[in-house]
This record gives C-alpha cells, sequence and structure tokens, in this order.
C-alpha cells in the first residue's frame, strides 16, 4: 500500500497552497492536483494591495506563484492537470481515490479546494476587459476607481452591498438590473436607495461592454429589456455581481451541499460528511471570498487533515473497518448533518 498518498489537495488558489504548505511542514508529502488554469481567481486580478505582508502591493499572479513555490520547497509535488473523478469512501480510514486522465491517485485524506467561479454576463468585450475595466471583486478592485462613475450590474443583496461600498469611491455608481423589482431584501434595497450617489437604470441588460476614448474610460451598451433601445454610458469600470458558481461538480453526489452547491462542513472545522475529506476556500464559502479568508481555511483543512491522519488507522479489510468505526465512535471526526 506504499502508493497510497497522506494528503492530495484537489484544487489551487490561496486554499490549495495553503493547506499543501502546512501539510508539507508536516511532512505529509502532499499531491496537490492544481488544474490547468493553476492559482485559482487570482490569476485574474492585476493589483492586490489587501494581502498582509506586501506593503506596496503585488500582482495576483506573482502572489500565486510565490505561495506555489513556497509549498513546494517543503516537498509539495504538483500535477498541471485537472482532476476528472473521485470516489469518496464512507468509512473511517478508507481510502480515497482520484482520477486524473488516465492516471489513478489514492490518499488516505482529500482536501477540497476548488473554489468558485465568478458568474459573468457572456457579452461581448466582458472576457476582453476583465482586469482591465471589468471587475468581479469590489472589495479587491474599488480604489482603482476612485472618483470615477461605476456601473455595477446585480440585483440582489450582494450588488447592494458593492453598489454602497462603491459609492465610497466612485463620483457615480450606476446599478443596472434587467427588471423594474430587485431580488434584495427590502432593507438593503432601502440602505441602498438612500445613498445619494448611487442611480437606477432599470429594466435594462447589458448588451456589451466597449472600450473609451481614453485608457481609463470604458463604455457599457445597455439595452432596454421592453423596447430594445440601446443607450451607451461612459464610465471608469464595471463590476458585475450576479453571484458566484461554486466548482464542487465531481463531488456533489458524494457529499453535502447546500443548494446552491457549496460544500457544507462541520461546524467551524473543514470536515465534511465523509471521514478524511475536508474542504477550504470559496467552495465553502458564501460570505467573505477573500484571499486572506480562503488561505486561513486552507490552513484549518491542513491541520484538520493532520489530526485525521494522526487518530485514524487506517483500514482496509471488511473487519478493520468495523472495528475502527467503533474506535472513531468518540473521537474528534463526526459527519456534517445533511440538516445542517
Amino acid at each position: 500500500m506504499a502508493d497510497i498518498e497522506n494528503v492530495i489537495i484537489v484544487g489551487s488558489g490561496p486554499a490549495g497552497y495553503t493547506a499543501a504548505l502546512y501539510t508539507a511542514r508536516a511532512n505529509l508529502q502532499p499531491l496537490v492536483i492544481e488544474g490547468f488554469m493553476w492559482g485559482g481567481l487570482l490569476q485574474q486580478t492585476t493589483e492586490v494591495e489587501n494581502y498582509p505582508g506586501f506593503r506596496d502591493g503585488i500582482d495576483g499572479p506573482a502572489l500565486m506563484q510565490t505561495m506555489r513555490d513556497q509549498a513546494e520547497r517543503f516537498g509539495t509535488r504538483f500535477i498541471t492537470d485537472v482532476a476528472d473523478e473521485v470516489e469518496l469512501s464512507d468509512e473511517p480510514g478508507g481510502v480515497h481515490l482520484v482520477k486524473v486522465g488516465g492516471d489513478e491517485y489514492r490518499a488516505r485524506t482529500v482536501i477540497l479546494a476548488m473554489g468558485a467561479e465568478h458568474k459573468k454576463l457572456g457579452v461581448p468585450g466582458e472576457e476582453e476587459l476583465s482586469g482591465a475595466g471589468i471587475s468581479y471583486c469590489a472589495t479587491c478592485d474599488a480604489a482603482f476607481f476612485k472618483d470615477r462613475d461605476i456601473v455595477i450590474v446585480g440585483g440582489g443583496d450582494s450588488a447592494m452591498e458593492e453598489a454602497m461600498f462603491l459609492a465610497k469611491f466612485g463620483s457615480k455608481v450606476i446599478v443596472v438590473n434587467r427588471r423594474d423589482e430587485f431580488r434584495a431584501s427590502k432593507i438593503m434595497l432601502e440602505r441602498a436607495r438612500a445613498v445619494e450617489n448611487i442611480e437606477w437604470k432599470t429594466p435594462y441588460v447589458v448588451d456589451a461592454f466597449l472600450e473609451g476614448n481614453g485608457p481609463f474610460e470604458r463604455i457599457a451598451r445597455l439595452k432596454h429589456v421592453e423596447t430594445g433601445e440601446l443607450e451607451e454610458v461612459p464610465m471608469g469600470g464595471a463590476f458585475i455581481a450576479i453571484g458566484h458558481e461554486p466548482q464542487s461538480e465531481i463531488v456533489r453526489d458524494q457529499i453535502d451541499v447546500d443548494d446552491e452547491g457549496y460544500v457544507r462542513v462541520d461546524g467551524r472545522s473543514t470536515r465534511t460528511s465523509r471521514p478524511g475529506v475536508f474542504a477550504a476556500g470559496d467552495l465553502v464559502d458564501h460570505t467573505y471570498r477573500q484571499a486572506i479568508t480562503a488561505a486561513g481555511s486552507g490552513c484549518q483543512a491542513a491541520l484538520d487533515a493532520e489530526w485525521y491522519l494522526r487518530d485514524t488507522p487506517q483500514v482496509d479489510t471488511p473487519a478493520a473497518l468495523a472495528q475502527a468505526g467503533d474506535d472513531l465512535a468518540e473521537s474528534q471526526w463526526s459527519p456534517v448533518s445533511s440538516e445542517t
């Protein structure tokens, strides 16, 4: 059974690489299936000014490279490919299987860190101007649009929160929503409407994003939902706030997830509904979705995995599995209730 890994980490980004760093320093020799687009959403970010330790800021890709290099320094191994399928054991002490292309890898513990993707509008110009006028994180990028007109697209609570946050920086914030009614709660909508420099464009959708006349000018071409009339709105930039999509497809039929697909964890831990399987980062985080919080949960997942390996004997026979189940009845591990 020498080919069984202690830890396989599926995914990268701040959560995956921090989990790799901690498990590597614990001499667990982690294997990271980091994906082709390794580094997570920060690979799509230019300047990161709110990550501790970098007084003058750092480019998102440079931060991810630094994290990766640090984990590699302590013995982390990487496979730059995507995990196609996983088979997660439901027995304490069991072995999990991760399939990558035509290869199979087995491990006593798995840390899931696949993250979440921003939902996109899918309109012309969005991809081309992403990171150059189009953003998906107000907390990350608001300061770059100081004293400029800003468009925000969305109608939920998150969009209202981001609109109010952006209003502190921009000269004007224009909220674009496809309906006259909003999905946001009444109290959040009332708070946003009370902000003097927030304006409203309904019922409109974004038809396209265009470059403007200068390096800091962009244009949102809006279309009226009912009449089809087009209108061009000059802006410094736009924020898309229509939600996130957790990348949990390969495990949704094996572990507990919520209605939106976020992986459920047990209380303040990173334990999932399968013993020896842990989850961290934006894959579990509805609320904060920051690099620093993802890194923190990656640390938690690494420690949870380390403690599980310390306290849980590996078993591979029916009798041993039954005995292990009895032995672990009073241990730290407990499954996540589907009602959590």
